[in-house]
């Protein structure tokens, strides 16, 4: 029979080794895990853009081949100097939108027609939110959208993340006719709504909080963006800056 000291000394033993083999494990699998998270990025991004693929060598080729990855500010610089994989966005959308560091992604599509893909991060009612939205060059028009949670209701806050959702923002506007941002809203059916159905999306039936979440999201993080679009806008002809 072994003495107390004996188990002990062993069960410390055992608790070592697992340790050890589970840090040399979760370190091992960290470039795979990291790889997996910049190809779940990549996809989501050309989502946004109406291009839905699981295939990883398609993802991998089509965003490549297609996408430029900028950082800008609020002023409407690009900090060449500053990759947009370096950002966590979690970070940026919590500082004043003048000390944000914005990742944008611009998608050429078909005969050189560019989108504008502005990463977008809030809170639900359980948790994180967050997405892309596509804009067309006029930088008013919404041409696509994806979005995602952490921990939303199943069958209320997490239809965000379904086709019926989304699709309700394609050819929706974030500039009024006076040339002014007011976003894309997310508003219920019933709520009363003054701006025109061109800058609304109903709201999810029983995910209030959700749906308030995904519009001060959208409106939180499109307008530091608007700077950099005008001086797109103003620079006829102007060639874009290489990306890191």
């Amino acid at each position: 029979m072994h003495s107390n000291s004996y188990t002990l000394l062993y069960a410390a033993a055992i608790s070592v080794v697992t340790a050890i083999i589970l840090a040399v494990t979760s370190e091992g699998l960290k470039p795979l895990q990291e790889a997996n998270v910049a190809l779940d990025t990549k996809k989501n991004i050309l989502r946004s853009v109406r291009i839905a693929s699981e295939d990883r060598a398609t993802i991998e080729q089509t965003y490549n081949a297609n996408v430029q990855e900028l950082v800008v500010n609020s002023a409407g610089e690009v900090l060449s100097d500053v990759s947009a994989k370096s950002i966590r966005l979690k970070d940026q959308v919590n500082k004043a939108p003048e000390a944000r560091q914005m990742p944008l992604y611009v998608y050429t599509g078909e005969a050189g027609k560019k989108y504008y893909v502005v990463p977008v991060y809030g809170v639900g009612l359980w948790g994180p939110i967050w997405g892309y939205l596509a804009l067309e060059d006029d930088f008013n028009t919404v041409y696509g959208s994806f979005f995602d949670h952490k921990g939303e209701t199943p069958g209320l806050g997490a239809e965000i993340a379904e086709k019926p959702f989304q699709e309700q923002f394609q050819g929706k506007k974030i500039m009024s006719d006076q040339d002014k941002f007011v976003s894309v809203r997310v508003v219920k059916k019933a709520d009363k709504f003054t701006l025109g159905d061109e800058h609304r999306v109903d709201g999810i039936s029983g995910g209030t909080i959700t749906s308030r979440g995904v519009d001060a999201m959208l409106r939180n993080c499109i307008e530091p963006y608007l700077s950099y679009f005008e001086t797109v806008k103003s620079s006829t002809g102007a060639v874009m800056p290489e990306s890191k």
